[in-house]
Formats: structure tokens, sequence, C-alpha cells
């Protein structure tokens, strides 16, 4: 079995020379094995294709994947169209239970969900005619998934879908918040879902002025009020802080008491607290993807992170993550390279207060705390982009700054951005530590305003490294990335750190990633929209314990030196809480 897919969005004829079709060694001896499409870009017949791999090696913009496939996938359970992706397998929701999917972007969650939500009919890969629903059955006879997919075709059960792409919703929808929550309140529990997600106070606001951690709380409320046989919820934690995370996720579980409710999340602490069990998706994004059996949360999590799946006899990775079972190192030395101030930023009626500190050389420094504190307004003070109380702050070093939220401003291609940022483009150095890693080169030739926000992101990354400074401050980096390319952006943020000895400020939500990345944090503490201080930096153990004491949660690893969130009022949650140790106890590093 061999998939040919040419992703549209890179194949570029006229600027190539149709390379794929000149080197075709089957086109050469008279076979019409590659050849221009009526869209005008490359297309391949499968049945003639042998899998020589010369038209994906001779394409300068990496638009041909040709994969030869076990025969253990030779029947897809959908696909889109000759030369797109396919997926195999489909996750199984439990009654009573929240079943999590894990994978990176492009390998078949949101399809999962739209299958099983009945807004797509499998296809079994039969995309030049539709599968009546008998085919179907016949697939998926003596599986969980077989009395599942008949009632959903004869419509006999109703599913709530919280979408990925929140920002999607305004165009849907208009009018207040207040009137769209109403409209999906079939279960009567309202009152309890804005006040658990806090959103009384903007009840009154129209749809179309909410931020995106707003539209986030209200998309997940309007999911959970509906009436519904099945609930079906595509990434829960984008925009939102942790304690928003963690509201969201305990509403979660009360639903799921009496509801299946499945799940797509890339931030692992929450996902690991929220699932009961597993489906791990593996395979190459935007190609192929395979979803896996139900696994145990913590076994499919770690299996996950190890790259292996030892049930399926698949290695997906060539490296595990690791996470270091010992105390980040308190005695680092490391020169000072800039010492920020105290000083006070006002609004009406915010106010942030900042005691002061330094950053050093070489060293990653994380921010941590609740959505409306100050990280952000910190950030915009130390980059120069608003001026403290008082005048602007008097800097001899040079800063770049990617902002929290990132928004194509033309149709500039991502080639052409970056060199215009920087003159190292073509060098080795740059093409292994920020192109590669952040999985840029397919859409170089992608023009900005057709990005997904994922790619988006990595490129607003990849710009912010780009520039020559002393210091970089990423604003929420991880936001609409998945658990890869969340672990490669620890990898490249540390190396860009140290190898430059230059200074790498993060703020960011994903408890993992701070705790993966960071050598000391400045923790925000007040009240959100009223008050923030900026306390630190501190160490890490310090200053998580502060961090997570406010939050009212306890960190342990498990054998493979993983952090996890201890269950509440939970034995070991107990324990360390009475020694003060929310943040690891001493005996797991």
């Amino acid at each position: 079995m061999r998939i040919a897919v040419v992703h549209k969005d890179n194949c570029h004829p006229k600027k190539c020379g149709t390379e794929c079709i000149i080197y075709c060694p089957r086109v050469r001896s008279g076979d019409e094995t590659v050849f221009l499409g009526e869209d005008g870009k490359a297309s391949i017949s499968e049945e003639l294709c042998v899998g020589c791999g010369i038209c994906v090696k001779k394409c300068p913009f990496e638009a041909i994947d040709i994969v030869n496939l076990p025969e253990e996938l030779e029947y897809p359970t959908h696909r889109y169209g000759p030369n797109t992706f396919a997926l195999y397998g489909l996750p199984i929701p439990v009654e009573g239970k929240v079943t999590g999917i894990l994978g990176p972007n492009g390998i078949g969650k949101s399809t999962s969900l739209q299958i099983l939500s009945g807004q797509i009919r499998p296809n079994l890969g039969r995309f030049e005619e539709t599968a009546s629903w008998d085919e179907v059955f016949r697939r998926f006879t003596g599986t969980e998934l077989f009395d599942y997919l008949r009632h959903i075709s004869g419509k006999e059960i109703r599913v709530a879908v919280k979408p990925q792409y929140i920002t999607q919703i305004p165009k849907a929808f208009s009018g207040t918040v207040r009137s769209l929550l109403t409209r999906t309140d079939e279960r009567g529990v309202l009152d309890h879902l804005i006040e658990e997600l806090t959103l009384s106070s903007i009840l009154d606001r129209e749809i179309s002025n909410l931020s995106g951690g707003e539209l986030q709380r209200v998309a997940i409320a309007a999911c959970l009020a509906r009436e519904a046989d099945f609930y079906f919820l595509d990434e829960i934690t984008p925009y939102l802080d942790i304690y928003q995370r963690m509201a969201a996720a305990n509403l979660i579980r009360e639903v799921a008491t009496h509801r299946p409710v499945v799940i797509v999340e890339h931030d692992l602490a929450i996902l690991d607290m929220l699932a009961d069990t597993v489906h791990i998706g593996y395979g190459k994004p935007a190609v192929f993807g395979v979803i896996t059996g139900p696994k145990g949360v913590r076994i499919g999590i770690n299996e996950y992170l190890e790259g292996y799946l030892p049930e399926e006899n698949v290695r997906f990775r060539e490296y595990a993550v690791v996470f270091e079972k010992r105390a980040h190192s308190d005695d680092t030395t490391r020169e000072p390279l800039f010492e920020f101030p105290e000083m006070t930023k006002g609004y009406d009626p915010f106010r942030l207060t900042v005691r002061g500190g330094e950053i050093r050389k070489g060293e990653v420094l994380g921010l941590v705390g609740p959505n409306g504190i100050g990280k952000s307004t910190f950030a915009k003070l130390l980059a120069g982009v608003e001026a403290p109380d008082g005048g602007p702050l008097e800097e001899n070093i040079k800063i770049s700054y990617k902002p929290q939220y990132v928004k194509a401003t033309s149709g500039d291609t991502v080639e052409f951005t970056l060199r215009s940022i920087t003159n190292r483009f073509d060098s080795s150095y740059y093409q292994h530590e920020v192109i590669e890693p952040l999985a840029l080169r397919q859409i170089l030739q992608s023009p900005l305003d057709t990005l997904s926000g994922g790619e988006l992101q990595r490129v607003a990354i990849a710009a912010c490294l780009s520039r020559d400074a002393d210091l970089y401050i990423l604003d929420e980096p991880s936001a609409h990335l998945d658990v890869e390319q969340r672990m490669n952006l620890v990898r490249v943020l540390k190396h860009h750190a140290e190898g430059k000895e230059c200074g790498v400020l993060v703020i960011d939500h994903d408890i993992y990633l701070i705790d993966m990345i960071s050598e000391r944090i400045v923790v925000f503490d007040g009240e959100p929209g009223v008050a923030g201080e900026a306390k630190g930096p501190f160490s890490m153990r310090e200053g998580m314990n502060l961090f997570l004491s406010n939050l009212g949660v306890t960190f342990r690893r498990d054998k493979s030196g993983r952090p996890r969130i201890n269950k509440p009022e939970s034995f070991l949650d107990r324990e360390q809480r009475s020694k003060g140790e929310y943040y690891y106890a001493r005996a797991d590093e």
C-alpha cells in the first residue's frame, strides 16, 4: 500500500519547472505517473507510482510526500481526495469517561471528531463516490464503534461540539454573550457555568468584541450548556491561563459523570488531569494519520513522550522527550545582562507594580500568573512598546519582541519575510537552529495571510529570533502549537540563549513548557484586571511553590520523570501541602 500526497499550497510548477515530472522514471518510460492536474498543480497516480522517491527529493518546495504503508493500513477510514490526507482508525467514546486524543497537528484529530459528531460520513478512502452507511457498518462490524455509528447515521443521538477555531464564532453569530449562552442553555446550568468560567462581567458584550480568552470560555460554556448524548471539545486551553484551564477541566469532569466526552488537547498537564483514557495519533502530518486504540492516560502520555508504542510496535519519533529528575540548578553562575528597575504602570482601573530584578546572559526566564495580571504589560515595558509611569526606560541593550497576538499583516511569503529580517537565512546555523526545528521549510513559499494559527505562530517565533538582539521576549509562544512543536520550541529557545549568551524571557500558561524551559521565574500575583505585582526572579523551587500554592495544586513526578498534577485531596496532595512542597517532593528529584 502506497500513499502519495501533494501539498497544493506548496506546489509551484511555474517556479520549479515541474522537476517532479521531468525526473520521474515512469514518466520517462511513457507512463503518465506524474502530471499537472486541472488546477495547474502536480498530481500523482498512486497505482502507477513505484515509490522511488525521486520526485520527493527533486521538488524544491517539499510539496510531495510518498509513504509506503504496512499492510494493516490498506483500508483508510476517510480520505478527502486524490493525493490528499488519509485517516486510519477512530477514537472510541465511552459512557461516563473523558476520552483524550493526543498527537501532532495535521494527524487527523479534528477529522476524527467531525466523523464521530456526524459532520462527516467516513468514505473508507473511496473519495470518487460516497460510501453507503451499510458499507461503513460492514467495515466496523465487531468493533465498539459499530452501534455508535448506527446511531449517528440515524441521527438518533445529539452531540455538542466546541470547535477548534473559535475565531470563526463571531462570523456565525452576532449578538451579546448573554443572548448566545441563553440560547444554548438546554441543561439549566448556565448560572453555574458563568460563575465557574468568570463570564458575568462580559455577558452584555458583543461577541465580535471579545478577546481570544473570553471567546474560548464562551465557546466552552455554550458547548457544556447543551443537552447532548456526546460532547466533543477540540482544544480548550488556547488563550486561557492555568486558573481558567483548571476551571474548564473541572466543568468537563462534571459533565463526564453522566455523558461520554471526547477531547483533543495539547496541554499535557490538563490532559493528564482530565482524561481517563487517551488515543495516540501518529503518522506524518498532512499525509496520513493513525489513531490507536485506547490506552490508560498515564501509559498513553508516557508512550507518546517516549516516541514508541509497544502494543503497535511502532516507533514514530527518533528521540524521547526527557524530563530531568533533578531540581533546577540554583547555583548556576551567569553574568548579569540587564537590570530592570522598580516601576509602575497605571491604566483605568488596572495598575502594575514591578519590584525590580535582573536578567542574566544565557538564561531563559519564565513569567507565570493569571490573565489580566500584567505579564504582557511587563513585556511591553521592557520592549519599549509602552513606557512606565514617569517616562521610558533607559536601556542599553537591543530587544526583540514577539507579542501575544500575532496577525498576518501582508501577503508576502514566509521566506521573503524572514530574509527581510536577517542576512543569515542561507547559513547552516540558521537552517538547523531555526528553520528545521520550527518546521518552516514546507511553508516558506506560502503567503503570510494564508497560514493557520500554528503556522503563523512559528513564523512569528522565527522572526523574533532572527533579529540581532541581547534580550528576546516571547509572549505565549506555545499558543496553537502541538506537543511536538512545543518540545522543539524548548530546545530552540534554550540553544538560542546559551549559544548567543543572550537572555530569553518567556510568558506562557503551559506548566510543562515553563518547567522544562526556565532556569528562574517571575511570579505575577494580585487581582486580575485590578492590580498586579511582579515578584522575583526566583529560583524554580521557590517561585513554583509560590505560584502553585496560589493555584492550589501540587506536582509530583512519575517514574519516567514526567511532572503530574496530584489529584485534589489524594494522599500525595495532602502530604506535600503539609510540608509546603507544592513543586515536587524533594524525594522526587
